[in-house]
């Protein structure tokens, strides 16, 4: 018998891993997403149509108040058709330029409401200007001052609708854009499990490739196949239908394989996405520049001072004056109720930890037994919050009132003179209890560099459901990354939150 072996044979790991590939691009194939070009068209359709009943209504409107404009020439036009026609081709250019139809941002929240406030105010520019240039009357300018801003009351709530119909077909596992996933077999496994919580971002990782391949023609991650290798990755696409392409942390990824990669999927449709998995910052704080022929992700210092703290602050007091005057009869009917349902104070007062460690006077509505805080040691045992915090489900001390209270967060209502009084924020972390703070490490005590909030990201991703660890995660991200338009997204989802009553008890 000859010793030689024929290297054109296939050896036996090569057999299995053409098996699992050929038993793969057979079962295996993730229909296109169908679903994005229809919602797309019907997205242009309904802001197309929305500026033309705008453009319609304010018409007939600015007509009766000056008739002229029916007769009045214009471009050869009269003037009223003249400014409906400049309306809706510059509302819709800049709609297109400013890419407000793009599939990334569709469905995406404050990306999405940001490139449609940045094509509204771009069309506002190029109306006045056309307008400018044509000698028109006066009158004839005003128009785009009463047009674009109801075309803006219209789009935007219409997109929030567009947007709640698409986000509940995710919830039921519709309307998902299918993800290849590459990486170590934890960063995938760590992606899946983030898609799955986060359901209206829409990703649903539908296959894997790791270095190696798997060991076997049926190697999955958390239920999800591995289908190939990362050589395999580029081809694997062209025949799976893949969307996005999911780039997770892992030694094999140099530069030159990522640039070759993009080469690679260059008119298939598939979107490259790339994990760095440094550090956790998103954001404003976040900048990417070329420097040298190197592409840089520049990170900023977090911003504790300056302008946008003016306006923070002023944004505070106004609204909170505002809210105190507004909801000043429900705050009359609660203190009367937690009167007549119990004995003991109205408002409850207790000593929280402000900004910079700073010792403050919470009020709340008492929505406990007056000897509560006594009944507490008796508690500690049967305690069912998470790390440093005292939660019970049902807690005995909780007063038929102050279950309601709780129940829709009426019980935090006095909180508005705290912020009216400068030592919280509409906006920030839970503020903690002196013994809490006083067993935070170094990291979780960057949560006192901003002032506390009434309410914050924790409590609109699950209040009390959260674990302390990812209560602790989402507060230093808030103080990491705080904006101006995080505040304004974090104050909308509260009053769907407190509306709901989600997480809390």
């Amino acid at each position: 018998m000859s010793d030689h072996v024929d290297s054109s044979a296939p050896t036996v790991q090569t057999e299995s891993r053409l098996n699992r590939e050929a038993f793969y691009s057979r079962s295996f194939r993730p229909p296109a997403a169908a679903w994005e070009p229809r919602y797309r068209q019907w997205i242009i359709l309904a802001d197309f149509v929305a500026t033309i009943v705008v453009v319609v209504v304010v018409g007939a409107i600015m007509e009766m108040r000056h008739p002229h404009w029916g007769v009045t020439p214009l471009f050869g036009l009269p003037v009223l058709v003249t400014l409906e026609l400049l309306t809706v081709g510059a509302v819709m250019l800049a709609f297109g330029l400013s890419r407000v139809w793009h599939p990334v941002v569709l469905g995406q929240g404050p990306e999405e409401f940001g490139r449609l406030g940045k094509g509204l105010f771009a069309s506002i520019v190029a109306l006045n200007a056309a307008l400018l240039a044509a000698g028109s009357p006066a009158g004839a300018r005003l128009w785009v001052f009463v047009v674009v801003p109801a075309i803006a009351a219209l789009v935007f709530p219409q997109r929030y609708l567009a947007r709640r119909w698409l986000h509940r077909r995710r919830r039921q596992g519709r309307c998902l854009l299918p993800v290849l996933a590459t990486g170590t077999p934890e960063s995938i496994s760590d992606l899946i499990d983030r898609t799955t919580k986060a359901s209206h971002v829409g990703w649903r990782v539908a296959a894997a490739c790791t270095v190696d391949g798997g060991t076997d023609k049926k190697a999955e991650i958390d239920g999800v196949p591995v289908v190939g290798r990362f050589s395999d990755v580029a081809e694997h696409v062209k025949r799976g239908g893949y969307r996005i392409v999911a780039v997770t942390p892992d030694r094999y990824w140099t530069p030159e394989r990522l640039r070759r990669l993009a080469w690679d999927l260059e008119g298939t449709g598939t979107e490259m996405v790339i994990a760095p998995r440094l550090m956790e910052v998103a954001g404003p704080r976040l900048h990417i520049s070329g420097v040298l022929g190197m592409p840089l992700l520049r990170v900023s210092e977090p911003a504790f001072t300056g302008f946008s703290r003016l306006v923070k602050s002023a944004v505070d007091r106004v609204g909170s004056l505002l809210l105190l005057i507004l909801l000043s009869p429900l705050m009359l009917l609660t203190a009367l109720a937690i009167k007549i349902d119990s004995r003991g104070p109205v408002l409850f007062k207790q000593q929280r930890i402000g900004k910079d460690g700073v010792p403050f006077t919470v009020l709340k509505f008492r929505t406990m037994v007056p000897e509560a805080e006594r009944m507490r040691a008796d508690l500690i045992e049967v305690n069912e919050g998470a790390g440093l915090l005292f939660k019970l489900r049902r807690d005995p001390r909780v007063t038929r009132v102050g279950r309601i209270l709780r129940r829709y967060s009426i019980d935090e209502l006095p909180q508005l003179f705290n912020v009216l009084g400068g030592s919280m924020s509409l906006v920030g972390p839970r503020p903690p209890l002196p013994e809490e703070s006083a067993k935070y490490a170094p990291s979780v005590r960057r949560r006192l560099l901003v002032k506390p909030g009434m309410t914050g990201l924790w409590q609109v991703s699950g209040r009390s459901e959260l674990s302390w660890e990812e209560s602790v995660r989402l507060d230093l991200r808030y103080v990491e990354d705080w904006s101006l338009a995080l505040d304004l997204m974090i104050l909308w989802k509260t009053l769907r939150a407190v509306i709901g009553g989600e997480g809390a008890y």
